[in-house]
């Protein structure tokens, strides 16, 4: 097919409007939380906004933001996790993986539960050190079942353009809710319990054997081991289109939707409330997912100069009320705002 004739199936179909990548930060513009962040063992969001590490007995990574991209394609940043405290040994039930997951609302227009179930394509850029096979794998949200495929890498420490598509799911409806719809994984490590059945490319099934079936590479080995992921771009079809770049501000409120940290000179507007003899700042915030877990850090008591952690004694899906310090600069658990930073969370 000529670019001119693709070009016209895209628009024809839809798949050409903007707003088709289903995935918050693919480019990884935003790390909201730091831009690198080491000792990681276990299930968290560390760095990457919208990006999750899911690990067991996998050894220790780090997980930061890049500059290492692939040539011509307009990235400017990639996800990188480096191993930097390798577990040689793999028990049947160690794993690592980093995963994406997508609000059940947003996909909608996939149709799945019905005859007129929609596919789906993802395509994205990825780099190692490592060769072989690697597994990445669909979980449905709303029913437990998985959407195995495997892709390789083929030359070590080169910039590798990867494209599956999957058939749309037609026995259960995705929620049209705030809950998770979809779960992306990327397998990088995997023990027997999840590694020892079938490949099943395109196949949706329920056993977990099947789960990272074909990974023939374990990032947690050696310390050598690095991978890196960019250009994460997910549509409905059978097409991958050319990634759709957007700026970093359109990227920082979708993100921020699931995760906000605010320093004492961030404050989108808010306004003073008291409740007995505390007052409070009712701070004003792009509207989330959720009704937000609030933690204030590094907060400074007035008189006498210590720090404490002080939540919010109200949070909503806009807006949270933070504690000020009380008349005289008496209220031990009172804080300066601007002398601390905030984090909310409504993660999926």
């Amino acid at each position: 097919m000529s670019k001119a004739a693709e070009l016209a199936a895209l628009i024809g179909s839809g798949q050409a409007q903007t707003g088709r990548n289903l995935v918050d930060n693919g480019d990884f513009q935003i790390f909201q939380r730091a831009t690198s962040t080491a000792s990681i063992t276990g299930e968290a969001y560390p760095a990457a906004d919208r990006f999750k590490t899911n690990m067991s007995d996998a050894g220790t990574f780090t997980m930061s933001q890049s500059t290492t991209v692939p040539s011509g394609q307009g990235f400017g940043y990639s996800l990188k996790m480096d191993c930097t405290a390798a577990d040689a040994s793999v028990a049947a039930g160690s794993y690592m993986s980093i995963d994406h997951r997508i609000e059940a609302s947003r996909l909608q227009k996939l149709s799945w539960g019905t005859s007129s179930a929609k596919n789906l394509t993802i395509s994205f850029w990825v780099r190692s050190n490592l060769t072989g096979s690697f597994v990445l794998e669909f979980l449905h949200g709303e029913t437990t079942v998985y959407n195995s495929n495997t892709y390789t890498i083929d030359a070590a420490n080169t910039w590798e353009k990867k494209i599956i598509t999957i058939s749309g799911y037609t026995a259960t409806a995705i929620n049209n809710d705030d809950g998770i719809g979809l779960y992306i994984f990327w397998w990088l490590q995997t023990g027997s319990t999840y590694s020892s059945g079938t490949t099943t490319n395109d196949t949706w099934h329920t056993t977990q054997a099947n789960r990272g079936a074909g990974l023939t590479v374990d990032l947690g080995t050696s310390t050598d081991n690095e991978f890196y992921l960019t250009g994460v771009q997910l549509e409905i079809g059978d097409v991958a289109t050319p990634f759709e770049h957007s700026d970093h501000h359109t990227q920082l409120m979708r993100c921020r939707r699931y995760y906000q940290k605010l320093s004492g000179n961030s404050y989108f507007g808010g306004f003073v409330t008291y409740q007995g003899a505390t007052s409070y700042y009712h701070q004003v915030i792009p509207q989330m997912r959720a009704a937000p877990t609030v933690t204030q850090y590094a907060v400074r008591n007035h008189s006498s100069g210590a720090t404490a952690n002080a939540n919010a004694n109200y949070s909503g899906i806009d807006g949270v009320n933070l504690p000020l310090d009380g008349a005289g600069g008496s209220d031990t658990h009172g804080s300066h705002i601007n002398q601390s930073y905030i984090e909310m969370k409504a993660e999926l």
